[in-house]
């Protein structure tokens, strides 16, 4: 069906649906070629079986094919139960630092990476949009963040993280504390599914927006760039705003900050219908600062625990580092 689409005529009219549809298709023909991939190394595992039992060397290799063919089985098989709207597709992520100063700000600063490393480890590509930086003076440069705002690029990139949603609780020594003092940090995530302008599921009129200019800045108030390029963009009907600055033609800030706000509109939206659902199903859990849904905890001892799930792991460096999967799987398989 895309494809026969593609081969129509007028299909290049319209570049913006057009270049949707060939990436639909790009993706498809992606995990065709995965599932033959597994079904080739299959046959050849099977072919390796037979000759492999009198050679230990042979039953060896045999043996870390079959675990490493098995975790690829593995992530095709959760893909599956990835079948929401908006699963296969890119997504915006947003960090808040809590209450808590300094602490919660690296905090958010520290969350900030850990998912821009398992984006890499994914595949994924990873954009920072907008970023308030946090007040400077921290031990070794370090400098915290109030807010941000990124791109994840790659397929089923909103599918995946979306359980990533809700309050992230780290537990540690303060490394801004002269008394090395324990503290407990809070910062929530938001992910959003990244809308295209030409969903008729969200409309925004020209007229209900009110858009500003201003000058990029980075860590401790030096500018980027000397000209207004930064975007703001505010929503007059319901008073959601939202900030691109990293891009250095303003167009291109405005392109950003207009994704992000197509995504925040549609959880508006969606946490309409959930607030008509609880009303006969009951109460809904919401991504409020009470409701944490993970713990990071540094001292007195080291564990790294899903509230939801109560998949849990000792490694926190790993985890810290953005070997953050294990989680995801088991948030996954929870609701299967």
């Amino acid at each position: 069906m895309l494809e026969a689409e593609s081969l129509k005529p007028d299909f290049w009219k319209d570049n913006q649906h057009a270049a949707q549809v060939q990436q639909e298709i790009s993706n498809i023909k992606e995990e065709i070629e995965s599932f033959k991939k597994i079904d080739k190394e299959i046959t050849e595992l099977e072919g390796i079986e037979k000759i492999s039992e009198d050679d230990e060397k042979l039953k060896e290799g045999l043996e870390k094919k079959c675990e490493i063919l098995e975790k690829e089985i593995e992530s095709q098989e959760f893909k599956i139960y990835l079948s929401g709207k908006y699963d296969r597709g890119d997504a915006i992520i947003e960090i808040f630092s809590g209450a808590g100063g300094q602490d919660s700000q690296d905090w958010a600063t520290m969350l900030l990476r850990m998912y821009e490393r398992f984006c890499n480890l994914k595949g994924f590509k990873f954009s920072v949009l907008h970023q308030a930086f946090g007040d400077a003076g921290g031990p070794d440069g370090r400098i915290g963040t109030k807010s941000v705002t990124a791109e994840i690029k790659g397929n089923y990139a909103y599918g995946f993280l979306k359980k990533e949603t809700g309050v992230h609780r780290l537990v540690r020594i303060s490394p801004f504390s002269a008394q090395k003092l324990r503290h407990t940090s809070f910062a929530l995530v938001n992910i959003l599914p990244e809308i295209k302008e030409t969903d008729s599921e969200i409309e925004i009129k020209p007229d209900d927006l009110r858009i500003d200019t201003f000058r990029a800045s980075g860590p401790g108030g030096q500018y980027v760039n000397k000209t207004e390029s930064a975007v703001r963009i505010t929503h007059i009907p319901t008073g959601i705003v939202v900030s691109s600055q990293t891009e250095r033609l303003q167009g291109k800030n405005k392109d950003n900050a207009m994704k992000v706000l197509y995504a925040k509109i549609y959880q508006l939206e969606q946490e309409k219908k959930e607030k008509e659902i609880k009303e006969i199903k009951g109460d809904l859990v919401s991504a409020s600062w009470g409701n944490q849904i993970r713990s990071y905890v540094l001292h007195p001892y080291r564990m790294v625990k899903d509230l939801r799930t109560q998949y849990e792991t000792s490694d926190t460096e790993a985890v810290l580092d953005g070997e953050i999967e294990n989680f995801i799987n088991a948030e996954i398989k929870a609701d299967i």
